[in-house]
């Protein structure tokens, strides 16, 4: 079993190896690691590319150039309107494959412009604990996985960013917008616009973590378990400002804010699927 320096040490071989690297960058704690570490080995061989698409926050995106910015890494953003894709906007449960499908070909044609062998990803050993279909379709189209060829989790992740004195290692955790609308519920414009709206109101009222996932009408409200109170005290104005950008409903999830909320149906289908097989199997 390998200890985090191990690992660290581990990863910059892996990452040497690659000669040169197309870091998918988002701005988040994976990949801003990943790009720090790539700067550190390739130096100017490593180039970070954002995929500017109305799934990302503005906030994200400026955050994330602020990042490379300071890692002295050359960051090129690109525009892709990944609504054009009809079986991304039908937000099925496989959304995100197509999704990842479409933009992993987007970043290997920039790579190929660019002379870059390899296009590489912050997928960690963490996301297969979830419901990830993108991570398929990411390994069909060649993407790497780094930290995942390192052994490297999540916590991993932060302890590293830490321990390199790199000021992200807390950053809260970010996802695309549409992980905020419930699957089966066409994603459009409108309603990704509304929910980023709410979030950065929530957030320039000092919240650090949250999700307003999108029923329609309705505003669930998802926040670290430490800070419902402060929602409650704020309870008047988020009512009167998230019914000014358009929510009728809006409700505080009690049970606080996890990752991938909206993947419980799909996990519990999954289970309860597997169970269905094996009792078929046991009858048989």
């Amino acid at each position: 079993m390998y200890g985090v320096a191990e690992k660290l040490d581990l990863l910059r071989k892996i990452i040497a190896s690659r000669e040169s690297m197309l870091v998918s960058f988002s701005g988040g704690v994976d990949s801003s690691l990943l790009a720090a570490i790539s700067r550190e080995v390739l130096g100017e061989r490593a180039v970070a590319v954002i995929l500017d698409s109305p799934l990302m926050p503005r906030r994200d995106i400026k955050h994330a150039m602020s990042v490379a910015q300071r890692l002295g890494m050359e960051c090129i953003a690109v525009e892709h309107d990944i609504l054009h894709l009809e079986s991304v906007v039908e937000n099925s449960h496989e959304r995100c494959y197509h999704c990842k499908k479409s933009s992993a070909r987007v970043l290997r044609s920039i790579a190929s412009s660019l002379g870059i062998g390899c296009v590489a990803d912050g997928v960690n050993t963490t996301d297969y604990s979830d419901y990830r279909p993108g991570i398929k379709a990411c390994d069909e189209e060649g993407i790497c996985h780094p930290f995942v060829d390192a052994g490297i989790s999540k916590s991993d992740i932060r302890e590293i960013a830490r321990s390199l004195g790199l000021d992200f290692w807390n950053m809260p955790s970010s996802a695309c917008l549409a992980s905020r609308i419930p699957y089966g519920m066409r994603i459009n414009l409108n309603t990704l616009k509304r929910v980023e709206q709410s979030e950065d109101l929530l957030k320039d009222m000092g919240l650090s973590q949250v999700r307003v996932r999108a029923h329609g009408d309705l505003a669930r409200i998802e926040v670290l378990q430490s800070e419902i109170h402060q929602v409650l005290m704020q309870r008047e104005s988020i009512v009167n400002e998230l019914r000014r950008l358009g929510f009728v409903y809006i409700t505080l999830d009690l049970e606080g804010y996890r990752s991938g909320s909206m993947n419980a149906g799909v996990r519990m289908k999954r289970r309860s699927d597997k169970t269905d097989q094996h009792t078929l199997m046991d009858r048989h």
